[in-house]
C-alpha cells in the first residue's frame, strides 16, 4: 500500500504546485478583459473598432498591393489579411512591451505582484484583440476557400508557439524598458521599418534569391507558421525548430533576468 500512498501525495503535491500558476493565468486574463471593457465602455460598437481599422486596412493595401505587384487578389488578400492580423498581435505585443511595467508602475511600488503576471496580462490583451480580428480571417477564407484544407489546424500550433516567444520577448523588453527609457522610443521607430522587412505583404519565398534575408527576421518564422497552413500550405521543420529553440534560448534568459532583476523593478518605475 506504501506506494500507492506515495503516489497520491505526489499527485496532491503536484496539483497544489500548479494552483499558484493558474490563479496567476486566471488574475492576468481578468485584469486584460477588464482593461479591454473598459477602454471600449461608453462606445457603441466597442472592441470591434479594431475589426473596422483592419478591414479598412486590409481593403486598401489589398486593392493597391495586388496593382503594383500584379497579383490576382484572390491569391494576395488571404496572404495579406493573414499577415496583416498576425503582425499587429506581434507588433501590439513588442511595442508595448517597452512601457509595461512603467504603465503598471503604481501597482508594482505598492503591491506585490509577479513581473510575469503583468507581461501575461499585456500578451492576453493582444490575444484579445487578435481573437476580434480573427473574424476577418474567417470572412476572407470563406470568401475565398480555395486554401481550406485539413493543414489549417497546423496553424493552431504556430499560433501556440509564437505566444509562447511573445511572453518572453515582452518579459525582457519589459525590463530593458523600465531600466533604460530611450527602449520606448527606440521600438516605436523600429516597428515601422521591420512592418516591411517581414512577410506581412509578401511571403519569404517570393523574394526569390533574396529570400535568404528572412532567414535572420525572427517575426518572419512567427507570421509563417500561422499563416502558411491557412493557405494550403506545411511550415518546413526548419521554421518549427526555429520557433521551438527561440522559445527556449529566449525563456532561459527571460527567467534568469527575472530572477537577478525583478527586486530592482519598484525601483526603476
Amino acid at each position: 500500500m506504501l506506494p500507492m500512498k506515495s503516489n497520491i501525495v505526489c499527485a496532491q503535491d503536484a496539483r497544489s504546485s500548479l494552483e499558484p500558476l493558474k490563479r496567476e493565468v486566471a488574475l492576468a486574463w481578468y485584469f486584460a478583459w477588464s482593461d479591454t471593457h473598459a477602454r471600449y465602455k461608453r462606445s457603441i460598437l466597442g472592441p470591434f473598432w479594431l475589426v473596422l481599422s483592419t478591414i479598412i486596412g486590409v481593403g486598401g493595401l489589398g486593392l493597391v498591393w495586388s496593382e503594383l505587384l500584379h497579383v490576382d487578389r484572390a491569391t494576395f488578400l488571404p496572404m495579406l489579411t493573414i499577415g496583416l492580423v498576425v503582425w499587429q498581435l506581434i507588433s501590439g505585443c513588442i511595442t508595448a512591451a517597452a512601457n509595461v511595467f512603467h504603465a503598471k508602475a503604481s501597482i508594482i511600488k505598492n503591491i506585490r505582484t509577479p513581473a510575469l503576471r503583468i507581461s501575461l496580462q499585456l500578451l492576453f490583451s493582444q490575444v484579445v484583440n487578435f481573437l476580434h480580428n480573427l473574424v476577418i480571417i474567417l470572412l476572407v477564407l470563406v470568401l475565398f476557400p480555395a486554401h481550406l484544407s485539413i493543414t489549417c489546424l497546423l496553424s493552431v500550433i504556430g499560433l501556440v508557439l509564437v505566444l509562447a516567444n511573445l511572453l518572453w520577448v515582452i518579459q525582457v523588453i519589459g525590463f530593458l524598458g523600465a531600466r533604460y527609457r530611450d527602449f520606448d522610443p527606440l521600438i516605436g521607430s523600429v516597428m515601422p521599418l521591420l512592418f516591411f522587412l517581414s512577410p506581412v505583404l509578401f511571403r519569404s519565398r517570393d523574394l526569390g534569391s533574396m529570400s535568404f534575408l528572412m532567414a535572420f527576421n525572427p517575426i518572419a518564422y512567427w507570421i509563417e507558421i500561422v499563416r502558411d497552413p491557412l493557405l494550403g500550405g506545411v511550415p518546413s521543420m526548419w521554421h518549427y525548430a526555429v520557433t521551438i529553440g527561440m522559445a527556449l534560448f529566449g525563456w532561459a534568459f527571460a527567467l534568469t533576468l527575472t530572477k537577478a532583476k525583478a527586486h530592482r523593478l519598484p525601483f526603476w518605475v
